[in-house]
């Protein structure tokens, strides 16, 4: 396949040669072999596909079937406990196709979604995502972390612990958890880390989603992460807390947190929603301290966390969207942004790098735009996606 006329990010105009699922070659101009696929990109920006590192897909489009009347984080957990008999394993699987097919078509190739795994709802979730990770696993690369309920720790948290084995032997792929509602944060960050490293699995965290600057249970994952030498690779998302800490505070826990090798996975548009309500004069972003831990060296993701369900009624399945909050609330520059989006994700989800250029995997976008900045503006839809060298959505005559 010879795609033509393509715009990089530094402007040149480009054509680009994909022989299976890989990039062939990027030159000025590319003469057209026999019997080649041609296609004519007119000028779009081409980009390396983008990511979702944090989403719920057990839960999309749950907004008008379950409300969240006080907007809070504990409202929505809530609503969802108070309302499982509404959710349905078939229900679950549709809602969770749709979601995935809507962030392929807004350009994310690479998906990592969190699915419940609790004593009411069981390995309903984790079963479900699996079934979509089969049936879409020609246009995305799907991952399921099994989200275990707390307490997690102590004689209380045995018959949970148990769910989350099971749930490693149906299908998920790390394990997940949220250590800071637990009684003993510190003891379920060890946990968790224990669990995982029976298995051989990599860890996904809800850590700290929270303005209460007292807890602070990512220091605590850092320095356990150093000590035991996990070596299976270990995401902390929300991570809220830490951007109510002082400016030193951030730059010493920052620094810990590359040591340990964490990633980190901002999430405005939920924390935005969830986060600050107690707080009606000069109210927080809500925001991680993005500034600090991109400073100490830590990969540094966002992602959109819920797409339209009690922890957030907005959202599009947009990568770009959320690249668009990054510039505005972490002050990211736009070409910042697009790598938090982008290969960043790819590289806290252990995939290969999808760039523009010659031997690597192709994985790309093409958008309307001339700019990343202006892409990032516009939202703009991406007229082309391509996964593994093959066409999963286009706008474009083939």
């Amino acid at each position: 396949m010879l795609l033509r006329s393509a715009t990089v990010a530094d402007g040149h105009v480009v054509d680009i040669r994909v022989c299976l699922d890989t990039i062939d070659a990027v030159a000025t101009t590319l003469a057209a072999q026999p019997g080649e696929q041609v296609i004519n990109l007119a000028g779009h920006l081409v980009v390396g596909a983008f990511g979702e590192p944090h989403a719920h897909l057990d839960k999309a489009f749950l907004s008008e079937r379950i409300a969240n009347p006080t907007g809070d984080l504990m409202g929505a957990i809530m609503a969802m406990h108070h309302n499982r008999h509404l959710v349905t394993f078939e229900d679950t699987v549709e809602r969770a196709e749709r979601a995935v097919r809507l962030m392929v078509g807004n350009g994310a190739t690479a998906i990592r979604s969190h699915a419940d795994t609790t004593l009411e709802n069981g390995l309903m979730s984790v079963e479900a995502l699996a079934e979509v990770r089969r049936r879409t696993s020609t246009i995305c690369d799907l991952q399921v972390a099994a989200l275990v309920s707390w307490p997690i720790t102590g004689p209380q948290g045995a018959n949970s612990r148990a769910l989350l084995r099971e749930a490693l032997q149906a299908g998920a792929d790390l394990v997940g958890g949220c250590p800071h509602l637990d009684d003993d944060p510190a003891g379920a960050n060890e946990t968790l880390l224990s669990i995982a490293a029976e298995f051989e699995r990599g860890v996904d965290l809800h850590t700290d989603e929270t303005l209460d600057p007292s807890k602070l249970a990512l220091e605590d994952l850092a320095h356990r992460v150093i000590s035991s030498g996990f070596a299976h690779g270990v995401t902390a998302s929300h991570c809220v807390s830490l951007g109510m800490q002082t400016v030193a505070r951030q730059d010493e826990i920052a620094a810990v947190v590359a040591a340990a090798g964490i990633n980190v996975v901002a999430l405005p548009h939920t924390n935005l929603f969830l986060q600050g309500r107690e707080h009606q004069q000069r109210m927080p972003r809500a925001l991680t301290a993005v500034k600090a831990l991109r400073a100490a060296g830590v990969n540094v993701c966002a992602g959109a966390d819920n797409l339209q369900d009690p922890f957030n009624p907005m959202g599009r399945g947009a990568p770009l969207e959320t690249g668009s909050l990054m510039v505005m609330l972490a002050h990211m520059l736009p070409e910042q942004a697009i790598a938090t989006i982008g290969p960043n994700v790819r590289s806290a989800l252990g995939l290969e790098p999808a760039t523009v250029s010659a031997g690597s995997r192709a994985d790309l976008v093409a958008l309307p735009a001339h700019t990343e900045r202006e892409a990032l503006a516009f939202g703009a839809t991406p007229r082309l996606v391509m996964h593994r060298g093959a066409i999963v959505s286009s706008s474009i005559a083939v």
